[in-house]
């Protein structure tokens, strides 16, 4: 999912009006001169126009019996209109979806199962943070298109005066130590809020622990659980070495907008928040770089939220076969590095990960991607994101409440909304 959207899809109904969704050369798009054109919905932003044009000409070079006609969409309110896509008779060949939001889609029967396809399309090491939540029922319908996750983003003129190299920031340990040796002299150690729950995911994964668990069919939150409990302590331990409010997250207010004003040290971002930090203080370009979330030992990088997108194929697709080879071409070796590179993207397959070697952002989100993870694969996740009681437990623990009690109540909390529709 892009990375505006990478808490996840909403939820969808089926309210969406068809004429919106149609494809304007129809279901049955086979051209009067025998070839045939594959309708393929991609995201703003996902691709640039550039990328867009090459791999189009390229593609058709290559398949000379198949156009390919784009339609790029926006992501407010796409997933009403895919879901009316599925429901009807007229929908694209190719969708590009948020990788959260594919069990929603699959659950409603509208997807083709491509687990029959995996092979020639490069499953052995695609990234488990989008290929898993890729999967519904143990039938894979999303294909891994391409993948982003947080880095800390650091000020490296910050770190040299306070004597920290953050090449030897390996360890959550050496993290706390350094963050410590920079929280001094009215500078921020990091800047972390209080309710940055992807973060606290991260933790929690790294101790072994989940935001919900599966049992019987039935999912019940897991922020109780003596694993979830040592995430929450370690957030605890490093947003106390900053000023992040307590009661809100990294959009209220913005932290690029925070760390550009120059008392901040870190923050946990995707790259492109180096982007923004930059352009809000034109004085700091040059000044930041990066550095994979630290794990608990040196060998394995900290465990991240994997967004990004997945492609899949509408059932009633008219064009299945040709829209599975556009598939294979856009998310294979030559074109995946490509994307990578001009995207600043990670991209799907661990193997590939030496493409974005020299964009410095990229490079550490890959570090961080191969322990990439995903929220709990299940349609009733998306009524948890939208209540999203995590944020409040996460408040209540950094105000001084028990984090026992806390976190059992926030984990009725999830129970509750992941299993109100069943």
């Amino acid at each position: 999912m892009k990375y505006r959207l990478l808490a996840g899809g909403s939820v969808l109904a089926l309210t969406a009006a068809l004429s919106a969704c149609s494809s304007s050369s129809g279901p049955d798009s086979a051209n009067g001169d025998g070839r045939t054109t594959v309708d393929v919905w991609l995201m703003r932003d996902s691709v640039s126009a550039q990328f867009q044009k090459e791999f189009t000409a390229d593609f058709e070079r290559r398949h000379p019996t198949i156009d390919v006609k784009i339609q790029i969409q926006e992501w407010d309110g796409i997933g009403q209109k895919i879901t009316a896509a599925l429901a009807s008779n007229d929908a694209p060949d190719v969708i590009e979806a948020g990788n959260t939001q594919v069990a929603q889609f699959a659950e409603s029967g509208g997807l083709l199962d491509l687990s029959g396809r995996k092979d020639e399309l490069n499953g052995e090491d695609w990234l488990s943070g989008l290929a898993e939540p890729g999967s519904y029922e143990g039938k894979q319908y999303g294909i891994p298109y391409y993948a982003a996750n947080r880095v800390v983003i650091y000020r490296t003129d910050l770190f040299e005066k306070a004597g920290v190299d953050a090449a030897g920031i390996k360890t959550r340990e050496q993290w706390i130590d350094a963050t410590t040796k920079l929280n001094k002299g009215g500078t921020q150690g990091i800047y972390l809020p209080g309710q940055m729950w992807y973060a606290l995911a991260g933790f929690i994964w790294d101790e072994g622990g989940d935001l919900a668990a599966e049992s019987g069919g039935k999912w019940s939150g897991a922020l109780d659980t003596p694993e979830a409990l040592r995430g929450m302590a370690f957030y605890e331990e490093l947003q106390a070495l900053g000023k992040g409010p307590k009661d809100s997250d990294e959009d209220d207010p913005p932290q690029a907008e925070v760390m550009a004003q120059g008392q901040v040290a870190q923050v946990i971002s995707t790259p492109g928040g180096a982007n923004v930090i930059a352009e809000n203080n034109p004085e700091l370009k040059g000044k930041l770089a990066f550095f994979p979330i630290p794990g608990k030992t040196a060998d394995t990088p900290g465990a991240v939220f994997t967004g990004g997108s997945d492609l899949v194929v509408p059932a009633a697709a008219a064009h299945p076969d040709e829209a599975v080879t556009f598939i294979k071409e856009l998310t294979g070796d030559t074109w995946q590095k490509k994307l990578a590179v001009a995207m600043s993207y990670v991209p799907n397959r661990t193997s590939l990960a030496s493409a974005v070697a020299d964009d410095p952002g990229a490079a550490a989100m890959a570090v961080g991607a191969a322990n990439g993870h995903a929220t709990p694969n299940t349609p009733g996740w998306a009524a948890v994101e939208a209540e999203n009681p995590i944020k409040d437990y996460m408040t209540a623990v950094l105000t001084g409440g028990d984090p026992a009690k806390e976190a059992a109540k926030a984990s009725q909390d999830i129970t509750r909304a992941m299993n109100a529709g069943s």
